[in-house]
């Protein structure tokens, strides 16, 4: 099979470019090689030799159209990326995301006879918070709104029932309403059910990948926007303390790349997903704390994260996914623990430099009235 991977160069397209060339396809990567991600505007080293690069923008159509010829499927993985920064560049994350979607989608169609699959990167952020259970009275699937604002100024972290019940945290499964907190969520919410709906009309077998927070090797280090685990690791290379919002006690779901690698190779090469929107997740809940103390640890570094609390416009206290129905349409699940995925991007940070934008990305939510 031959398979375009828009997004091809960076750190989850990468990696699922090994999968995919291990298992004996060829793979062509769209990329625009932005600096944010890719400081030098240069392919990078890691991407493999047996990648076909083209370079340009997802909202460029002659660009498309050349990467889309003579694939058999394509992965849209192109976004542009980050909850935080999303929030005040609005018309560039809508731009990129929801154009870029809208003119592959196009592509595609014309070569509608010739392609065999489609597959789009979703987001855990598209739920919001996750979803729970009431300790009191026993009920379960619960998908709270947003913490109001006065109980966060208050610096009361979980989430609480009308009768003032803390509500536990339970993973959250696909079937939970969606409420994305940010304009980078709208645009995932909007890629999957873009490429589902597209799917559906033209009979073109499409599968959409919730991916929860993924960590591993590649990771854009000098890009404040991306996942805790990068953003962690450039403020200790710079020998200063991670920064944690609220009490870091919020949980999310880490995933390896490789296994979000595996997972999307299993929907390219399986249909037993078509046409449905699964989760990609462990389905194991860790601290923001404990990942910053994991890291910190593994680098050889004495520094305790600061805990600022203060919080985000649009932050969640609790999310890790269900599994179920992935290992039930894919057999997939997640092989690498938490432990030992860590070590291994601990290895790979020993040699790595990385600017440290952090205060300057805060600074910017700040100013806007995003980071109280």
């Amino acid at each position: 099979m031959r398979v375009l991977i828009t997004g091809g160069a960076g750190f989850i397209g990468s990696h699922l470019a090994d999968r995919l060339l291990a298992d004996g396809h060829e793979v062509r990567a769209l990329d625009s090689l932005d600096r944010q991600v890719h400081p030098a505007g240069e392919r990078p080293d890691y991407l493999d030799g047996d990648v076909e690069l083209q370079v340009g923008d997802v909202r460029d159509r002659d660009a498309v159209r050349r990467a889309v010829d003579g694939v058999d499927a394509v992965v849209h993985f192109a976004a542009a990326v980050g909850v935080g920064q999303s929030m005040y560049e609005i018309e560039r994350y809508t731009s990129i995301n929801a154009i870029g979607a809208a003119v592959v989608l196009e592509e595609v169609l014309e070569r509608r006879d010739a392609i065999q699959k489609l597959l789009v990167a979703s987001s855990m952020s598209i739920y919001g918070e996750g979803q729970y259970r009431n300790p009191r009275t026993g009920e379960g699937g619960l998908a709270p709104w947003l913490r109001p604002e006065s109980q966060l100024a208050a610096q009361e972290w979980e989430v609480f029932a009308a009768d003032g019940t803390a509500l536990e945290p339970e993973p959250t499964a696909e079937t939970k309403p969606l409420r994305p907190t940010s304009i980078y969520a709208i645009g995932k919410r909007d890629h999957e059910e873009m490429f589902l709906t597209v799917g559906a009309a033209y009979g073109l077998p499409a599968v959409a990948l919730r991916f929860f927070n993924v960590y591993g090797e590649r990771q854009a280090l000098s890009n404040p926007y991306t996942g805790a685990a990068a953003i962690f690791s450039s403020r200790l290379l710079n020998d200063r303390a991670p920064l944690v919002f609220e009490d870091g006690n919020q949980t999310r779901d880490f995933i390896d790349v490789r296994d979000i690698a595996r997972a999307c190779a299993n929907a390219l090469e399986q249909t037993g997903a078509d046409g449905r929107t699964l989760n990609i997740g462990t389905g194991r809940p860790t601290s923001i704390s404990e990942v910053a103390r994991v890291i910190a640890q593994g680098l050889g570094k004495q520094i305790d994260p600061e805990v600022v609390n203060q919080y985000r416009a649009g932050d969640i206290r609790h999310c890790y996914a269900d599994t179920r129905l992935a290992a039930e349409l894919l057999g997939f699940r997640a092989e690498i623990p938490f432990e030992a995925g860590m070590q291994e991007l601990l290895e790979w940070l020993e040699g790595q430099e990385a600017a440290d934008s952090v205060d300057a990305a805060r600074d910017a939510l700040v100013a806007r009235g995003l980071a109280r």
